[in-house]
C-alpha cells in the first residue's frame, strides 16, 4: 500500500507560501506558510498535521489491540501535541480519552502502551512518545 501527500511552496522562506494536499482529495490545497508554523497564522503546517496523523495512527492501532484481547472500545480519542525545537521535531506527546467497557486500568495501561510503541506513525517518529491517558 502506498499513499500520497504533496505539498508546493512559492517564494522565500518567510513571505512564501504554499498549500498541502492529500491524494485521498479530503484536504486539497491547504495553505501553510512561516506564519502558520512559527507564529499564529491562518493555514495548517508539518507539525499539525504529523500530530494529526500520529493521533490517528495511535487510535486505530489501541482499537486493533483492545479488539484482539476482547475489549470493544466505545471510544477512542485521541490528541498528539507535537513539540517543535532547534529545528526538529522533539517529542509527540498523546493524550488519550478513552471508553472500554469491562477493561480495568492496567489492561488497559499494557495495550495503550503497546499501541504507543507499536503503531507505524510511533516508529517513524525519531521524537520522543510520551502517552497520558483517562479511561472511562
Amino acid at each position: 500500500m502506498k499513499r500520497k501527500g504533496s505539498a508546493v511552496w512559492k517564494g522565500s522562506l518567510k513571505e512564501g507560501k504554499g498549500t498541502v494536499s492529500l491524494e485521498s482529495g479530503v484536504l486539497k490545497d491547504a495553505q501553510y506558510s512561516f506564519k502558520t508554523r512559527f507564529e499564529n497564522g491562518n493555514g495548517t503546517n508539518p507539525e499539525e498535521l504529523v500530530g494529526a496523523a500520529h493521533a490517528g495512527c495511535f487510535s486505530m492501532q489501541l482499537s486493533a489491540f483492545l479488539t484482539e484481547d476482547g475489549f470493544e472500545p466505545d471510544k477512542v480519542e485521541t490528541t498528539s501535541e507535537i513539540t517543535f525545537e532547534d529545528g526538529e521535531i522533539k517529542k509527540s506527546h498523546l493524550i488519550l480519552n478513552a471508553e472500554v467497557p469491562g477493561i480495568d486500568k492496567d489492561q488497559f495501561e499494557k495495550i495503550a502502551n503497546k499501541a504507543k510503541e507499536n503503531c507505524p506513525l510511533s516508529k517513524l517518529l525519531k521524537a520522543e512518545i510520551t502517552l497520558e491517558y483517562d479511561l472511562k
